[in-house]
């Protein structure tokens, strides 16, 4: 998603995080959000920005939704890193592992306090409560996650269910919050909205179960993450239903994975029905999309055209 102009006339840096931000007394506390903050793609604060900008919010407000969401983010994954045992973040040794996990965790509950402490300020109870509902949402969501941990019979449906409070829940705030601080409430808008945003989350989490097992992989994540440590994501979910899952448990290569599953060409055949399977996903969200409209003012029309591409860039990972 491209940033806006410089030259627009409105021109605002949302910076997410600044020394400012938290006290000076903590400085290893202010030395975690430098390493945790540094490297993010901050994808969600441009989707708050480019929102704010179809929509004509004040910097005041654009600046504190950006942060918001960063916040909120971030802290689920200082918290979801220390549960995972994942060692690297972005690239560099987690915060669990460099600070300690209890400095990890105080980090990410401090940045959801201040999240709640931020909004009050701000004044706008139907926020302040959507806000708290989602973070309410994300913890429902690793608890779930974390139950699926070892279980290789769970199906698409029971992991529907963990992506949409987790990966979804952002999506859907990304998209309703700045309505909600323009006291815009109308019902009907805000249920078109909860259901693009759960549309963007499965896409966006079905996405990045591909990358597993290195299809479009253009970022070189590592591969059978997933799998190794024991959760068998949307696509392992998909790909295997006949297969011997116990068998998954100790897959350590694609190789190995081919094997079970039927070979390389059972695989590539099942990568196109999984494709197939979201392009549906993909149809009703520009259905949802068209129903947008209606709630939009002629100046905010343009909203639609920006919100357009996010299945391509989510769900196909195309830039």
């Amino acid at each position: 998603m491209s940033e806006s102009s410089p030259n627009s006339s409105k021109a605002v840096d949302v910076k997410i995080y600044n020394s400012k931000d938290f006290p000076s007394y903590l400085p290893k506390l202010n030395q975690l959000y430098d390493d945790l903050f540094s490297g993010g793609k901050g994808f969600r604060a441009k989707l708050i920005r480019k929102m704010s900008e179809h929509l004509h919010l004040d910097a005041r407000t654009e600046q504190l939704l950006a942060q918001t969401i960063e916040f909120i983010h971030n802290a689920s994954l200082l918290h979801d890193d220390l549960i995972d045992g994942s060692p690297l973040r972005r690239g560099k040794t987690a915060a669990w592992q460099k600070y300690t996990p209890e400095y990890a965790v105080l980090a990410g509950d401090y940045l959801l306090a201040r999240v709640m402490v931020n909004l009050s300020s701000y004044g706008n109870i139907r926020l302040v409560q959507y806000t708290s509902e989602v973070i309410s949402d994300l913890l429902e969501g690793e608890w779930l996650q974390d139950s699926l941990v070892g279980d290789f019979e769970v199906d698409l449906s029971q992991l529907d269910r963990v992506h949409n409070l987790k990966t979804a829940s952002l999506f859907k705030w990304c998209l309703r919050a700045p309505f909600l601080a323009m006291e815009r409430n109308e019902p009907g808008l805000h249920t078109v909205l909860e259901e693009m945003g759960t549309l963007l989350g499965q896409l966006f989490q079905r996405g990045d179960d591909l990358l597993d097992f290195d299809v479009r992989n253009d970022e070189g994540k590592a591969l059978l993450g997933d799998l190794t440590s024991g959760y068998l994501n949307s696509f392992g979910a998909f790909v295997a239903p006949n297969a011997d899952r116990t068998k998954l448990k100790n897959c350590k290569t694609l190789g190995e994975f081919y094997q079970i599953i039927g070979g390389e060409k059972v695989f590539h055949e099942k990568v196109a029905e999984f494709d197939e399977k979201n392009r549906f996903l993909i149809q009703l969200y520009s259905h949802h999309l068209t129903s947008l409209e209606k709630y939009l003012s002629p100046g905010e029309k343009s909203l639609v055209k920006m919100l357009e591409p996010l299945t391509d860039i989510l769900y196909w990972r195309k830039k």
